[in-house]
């Protein structure tokens, strides 16, 4: 009873800053974002994770984004994950005379994973290319970003973790492009683990680019799966 209490207390701590910082902020102040990821481990070498995004302006219904994406990854002992992914967008973006203009993307792209831990914080250091091939118009963009995200338990219940605190930063750089810099995403939240094989993680982001600066409530639903031990 008393965890309980004590996680509907933060809870509703948390979604009062998100909102409080939503409403303060200058620049596209209701945006929304839902995502559902799904990994599973295929044996001790490899993995493969598929997920799906929707981005919204308001709550739901003003779609700014919708993407599937998929990668499979190589996975050493010391840590380093090597990963190969293809993504495909739906990019729902305002003009000037705030009329919809549609944009499709095909996305591959490369990424290396280094993950530690440094005492009872998960580390990881992501770094990616991805090949941007654009329509309406045709454009493509060599883009790379660099990812460092924590995880920190909060609480654990009997030595299993039920609450955990996360924090993310991400720049993204384009190669050859006028404007070099493309943004800055800040991310900070909380998980919590309602199974053995899924978490859900609530947040707020901040992503600052060269000419706007937009700001999300993130809802993300995670399944995680182990098929290792059956093909051993």
């Amino acid at each position: 009873q008393f965890f309980k209490v004590n996680l509907r207390i933060i809870f509703q701590a948390f979604f009062l800053l998100l909102f409080t910082s939503s409403a303060f902020s200058q620049t596209d102040n209701l945006n929304s974002w839902y995502q559902y990821t799904v990994s599973a481990k295929l044996s001790e070498k490899w993995s493969a994770t598929a997920l799906s995004q929707y981005r919204s302006y308001d709550v739901v219904k003003d779609g700014r984004l919708f993407l599937v994406s998929g990668y499979l990854e190589r996975n050493f002992k010391n840590g380093i994950s090597p990963a190969a992914g293809y993504m495909f967008l739906i990019l729902e973006p305002y003009t000037d005379v705030m009329e919809k203009k549609i944009r499709y993307e095909n996305r591959p792209y490369q990424q290396l994973s280094i993950r530690n831990k440094v005492g009872n914080v998960n580390v990881m250091h992501r770094y990616r290319a991805e090949e941007r091939f654009l329509t309406n118009p045709d454009d493509f963009i060599l883009r790379l970003r660099y990812l460092i995200s924590l995880k920190f338990p909060l609480y654990k219940n009997d030595g299993t973790e039920v609450l955990y605190g996360i924090f993310k930063n991400e720049i993204r750089m384009n190669v050859v492009k006028d404007e070099q810099f493309d943004s800055n995403r800040i991310t900070a939240g909380l998980g919590i683990n309602l199974g053995k094989n899924s978490s859900l993680e609530l947040g707020f982001i901040n992503q600052v680019g060269a000419d706007d600066t937009a700001n999300y409530t993130v809802v993300s639903f995670k399944n995680n799966f182990d098929f290792s031990k059956n093909n051993d």
